[in-house]
Formats: C-alpha cells, structure tokens, sequence
C-alpha cells in the first residue's frame, strides 16, 4: 500500500469534484491546484496550495507555463525507494507528490464546435498530459486519475486502505492514463492530417471510444466489440435485444445505401450486407412494398432502413414479416407503439447520422488497407451515351439509381431496375455472367412485366465478354449503364445498336470486396 499524503488537481471537466474533495480531506491529503480549479476548489471551502505558491513561480505566457515546473515532476517521478532520488529531492527542498487527478483541455469537443484554428489550438493541453503520463510512469509509487468515472472508484481504494492506494490499483488507472494520453494525441494528430490533406501519413494512428462489448463477432467461437470515433454515437437504439456483430455489418451497409438516396425517400432492405431490395418510390408505403416485393425470400429475418420517418401505416406493414432490425430518420410515437409489439426486434434511429468523407479500413496479418469511401456524388458529367438510341428524362434517371445501387452490391453486381425500384439483383459471384443470371432469374421468380416495361440494368465494372451483356438483352433489359474499359468496348456498343439498346458508360468503375 501506499499511503497518499499530497495530490495535483487540474481539472477541464469539474464534475463531481466535491466528492473526491471531501475524502482528500477525510485522509488529511494535501492539495495543490491551479487556474480554475484553484477557484472551484476555494469556492466549495476546501483548502488548497495554488501551484505558484507552491513552486514559487508564477503563471507566466497566459497560463501557457503553469505546471511546468522540477518541483512539481520531480515529486511526481521521484522513486520513493531510490536513496539519490530522496537526496535530490530533500536538497532541492522538493516534497512527493503521490496523486495526480487530472483531464485534459476538451480538445475533441472544440473541433466538433468550431473551425477557429487559433482557438483550435489553444485547446491541446501540454501541462495536463505531461503530468498523466508522469504519473502513469512511476505508478509503483503513484496514484493516476483522468476521468470523474473513476471518482468512486478511488474513493473507495482510500477509504479501504485509510488514505492509501494498492499497487494493483495504481496500475489499473495507470493503463487506463496511457490510453487517455493516447487517444487525445491521436485525435490532434488526425485533425492536422487532415488540415494538410494527408490521407495516407506514414505512421497511421486509429482511435475509437468503446460503444459496447458484443455477445461474439461473426460466430459465436469470435469475440467482437463496436468502437466509434465520435464519443456521442449517432445511432440510437429505442427497442429490442442487443445488436449482434452480424446486425451492426448489416446496418451500416444498409445505411450506407439509405443516406446515398434522395432526401427523404427511398426503403432498403439488406440480408448479409447485400441490398436484397430498394426503392425510391415517394409514397412511403409503396416504397417498402416495392423494395420487398424484389426479393421477399431473402428479406425474411433481414434488416430494412426507411431514409424517412417511420409512420403507423408502414409499421404495421413492417410488423407482418419476421426482421431483425429495423432502422428509420425519426420513428414517430404511434408507429413505435406497433413496432414494440415485437419484444426482440431492434428498432434504431438513425436520423442524426450523416455520410461523410470517412475511410474504410480493413486488417488482418498484423498490417491493415485504408481508402477512402466509395460515396462519390454522381452527375450527368460523369457518363456518356455510346448508343444511337438515346434514354429520356426518367430512363436517365433509373440508370443512375441502378448505378448508385450497384456499387452497394458485392461483386461482380448486377442490379435491375424497373420504374425506382429494383427488380433483380445478383451478387458476389466470381462471373459477371453468373451475376446476370441470378438478377434475372430474381427478377422472373418475383415479378413479372409486360414486353414494353422497360428494365434497366446495371454493372458495377465493364463486361469482359458480350455474354452478360447478351444475356440481360435477351430477358427484356432496354437499357444498360457500365463503367468502360474493355477490350470489347466496341463489340458491346456495336451490339447495343445492334438491338436498339440504351447503353451508357460510366468513368468509374465500382467494385465493392
């Protein structure tokens, strides 16, 4: 054990700092404070040295220099038991300082708050961090705390060990200062990264706050756990049982495409992180029917995100088929109601969360890829019409949503498309000849279209060969969109003239692994 006679109090965040005051006192631990918390510490009657007093030297570069100081490191990093350290100590007429309670200047949330780069700036605590990591160093010797969490926790470590801590403990919180050091270094190194454009610095620095431990990862044989980069995850569960690994990767697939449509419109329905159906149909009702109606097979026991707020009519439409989870832009109070009904279902909000210029990352073998995400905004200038005969208004139209879908699919993707909706969907299928078949074989087991329906379709990368092509042709597809670049670009256009199809090349190609 060891007993605490003196401790350094810095605090951004005061909360719950009466409580902590009031067992210092109990054990008779001198205080040693400044700035604000010398005031807050004055104000709630406690007694307390401000740290110029005590060093005696005063705050100097707007309070840039105030815990910078030998007195002040040397008693936190002196080792009790080393007879030079106490020499030096004792000549310098420095004391031991055996607690540190101290959190940083709230750099994440003034990022999240301003783009003043100034007040940016001022917000990297230097003093703070400084003194944790000192602290966290000797923890043989020294008690660490960085969070009003951990409050209780201490108090009960001093009250049991009358005013003492246990090794144990000291170690316990000196992990957990590493990681808080870490972690805000993290965030500053990414936020000038990312002032300077530098996506792909050659050390590569991840960060995330914990959202929760999950029951296993993909099997239950895997353990698993959700992290985010922004302390307040945007999305909110209001019902049902815990979300598994398998749901999560479902439902960032499925929002991934949800938040790619038009504002306010458009249901997906998604089934091992493949769209098994989508629409964009403006009457809410109509648009999950239409989604479902692509695939209602595979939609049993999926996932189904509505880029709208939920009402009663649609609720009680979703509760008529067995989902794990279902996810709106607001859920009003009537349609939760219904959806509650059903005691394990997940029911999310997602209507805070937005897509942003994130990166995907992928690891295995100790080394991990990074790009950039596949969420480029598409216009007109980004294809070009290769066929004599030319789409109209609404065809141009359901290209691009067939398009925008497609690089939703897993590869090699096929998707069709009939009036906003999608009719057929293959994917993941080494052939792009094989991906054709299954849309198409969707598509006839579920729908079904008179001769002058026009199906479109579209190809996440170029046919290699006119057999894929031929083959959407031959089920009735009038038009097609594809990125460009094969060899047989040629023969394709020259086939699409051929039979009077619309063919439209994309500049981009849009595999998805």
């Amino acid at each position: 054990m060891k007993k605490i006679k003196r401790a350094i109090i810095s605090l951004s965040n005061k909360e719950n700092l009466a409580s902590i005051l009031k067992t210092l006192k109990k054990h008779k631990i001198e205080i040693i404070s400044s700035g604000g918390t010398f005031k807050e510490i004055k104000k709630l009657k406690y007694k307390c040295t401000e740290v110029s007093d005590y060093t005696k030297f005063s705050e100097i570069l707007d309070g840039r220099v105030k815990t910078l100081h030998p007195k002040i490191h040397a008693g936190i990093l002196s080792k009790r038991k080393n007879k030079l350290h106490k020499k030096q100590l004792k000549k310098n007429n420095f004391e031991e300082i055996d607690l540190v309670i101290v959190n940083f200047y709230p750099f994440e949330n003034i990022l999240n708050n301003t783009k003043n780069h100034l007040r940016i700036i001022e917000n990297i605590d230097i003093g703070g961090p400084t003194m944790v990591r000192a602290a966290a160093k000797n923890y043989n010797f020294v008690t660490v705390i960085t969070k009003p969490s951990q409050y209780l926790s201490l108090i009960d470590e001093l009250n049991y060990n009358k005013g003492g801590t246990s090794l144990r403990f000291r170690q316990k919180m000196s992990e957990s200062a590493f990681v808080e050091t870490a972690y805000y270094d993290s965030v500053i190194s990414n936020y000038f990264n990312k002032l300077s454009k530098n996506k792909f610095p050659k050390k590569k620095i991840l960060y995330g706050h914990l959202i929760e431990k999950l029951r296993y990862g993909e099997n239950p044989h895997q353990e698993g756990a959700i992290y985010s980069k922004d302390n307040d995850f945007k999305l909110k569960q209001l019902h049902g049982k815990k979300l598994s690994y398998n749901n999560y990767n479902d439902i960032f697939s499925a929002l991934s495409i949800s938040k790619s449509l038009p504002k306010n419109r458009g249901t997906v329905i998604v089934k091992h992180a493949n769209p098994c159906g989508i629409s964009i149909n403006k009457n809410k009702l109509k648009s999950y029917s239409l989604a479902l109606k692509c695939d209602p097979i595979s939609a049993y026991g999926g996932i189904v995100s509505c880029n709208f707020q939920i009402d009663k009519k649609l609720a009680l439409e979703l509760n008529k088929i067995f989902l794990e989870v279902i996810i709106g832009n607001g859920i009003d109070k009537n349609a939760l109601k219904i959806l509650k009904r059903k005691k394990n279902l997940r029911i999310l909000d997602a209507k805070n969360l937005k897509l942003n210029d994130t990166q995907n990352i992928i690891t295995n073998f100790d080394s991990f890829l990074v790009q950039s995400t596949d969420n480029k905004f598409f216009s007109k200038k980004d294809f070009k019409i290769v066929s004599k005969r030319k789409p109209d208004k609404k065809t141009f139209e359901n290209l691009l949503f067939a398009f925008n879908v497609c690089r939703f699919v897993k590869s090699n993707a096929i998707v069709l498309v009939n009036n906003d909706s999608t009719v057929g969907i293959g994917s993941g299928q080494s052939s792009r000849l094989d991906s054709c078949k299954i849309a198409i074989s969707k598509m006839k087991q579920f729908n079904c279209f008179k001769n002058n329906s026009k199906i479109i379709a579209a190809s996440d990368a170029f046919f290699p060969f006119i057999d894929g092509f031929e083959t959407l042709v031959s089920s009735g597809v009038s038009a097609v969109i594809q990125p460009s670049g094969s060899i047989r670009d040629k023969e394709i256009i020259k086939f699409a003239n051929q039979t009077n199809t619309i063919l439209i090349f994309s500049k981009t190609r849009h595999f998805r692994h």
